[in-house]
């Protein structure tokens, strides 16, 4: 009776969002530079409204210096980054998407737009929100700590 297990559904749907994902062109493409490259371009699009540094994603996403300093070495040989001074201070670089950057950004948001589309293809408005609904019941329940 798996059919009615939730957890095994939601495993399944991933599984198919995964494979969906891996047919994408774009994302074969960005695969090379590695998945934390796409979550830091969508950091720094997210926040290109501000100066980012590398202190910014130790803080923010609670990894270390090392780690840091590698993956944006990486994205800068790449050419998805440029470090550039501030006036306020000689010491440090803000990190800046790159054309290139920006480029892919755009090509994996319209790759998610369409795989969203396609999963909801045919499901009405009050279905979606009932979806969000109890999803958000079983993230709830999940994250509480039952100790």
């Amino acid at each position: 009776m798996k059919e009615k297990q939730v957890g095994f559904q939601i495993k399944t749907v991933g599984n198919l969002i995964r494979r969906n994902i891996d047919k994408s062109k774009t994302f074969k493409e960005q695969k090379r530079f590695g998945g934390a490259h796409g979550w830091a371009i969508g950091y720094l699009y997210d926040n290109r409204h501000r100066d980012v540094f590398q202190r910014d994603f130790e803080s923010d996403f609670s990894i270390r210096r090392s780690t840091v300093t590698n993956m944006l070495n990486n994205m800068e040989k790449n050419g998805l980054i440029v470090r550039e001074s501030v006036e306020s201070d000689a010491r440090l670089k803000k990190i800046v998407l790159t054309e290139k950057s920006l480029k892919i950004h755009s090509e994996i948001t319209a790759e998610i737009n369409s795989l969203e589309a396609k999963m909801q293809r045919g499901i009405n408005k009050s279905e979606i929100d009932i979806f969000f609904k109890v999803i958000g019941k079983i993230r709830q329940n999940l994250e509480e700590n039952d100790d």
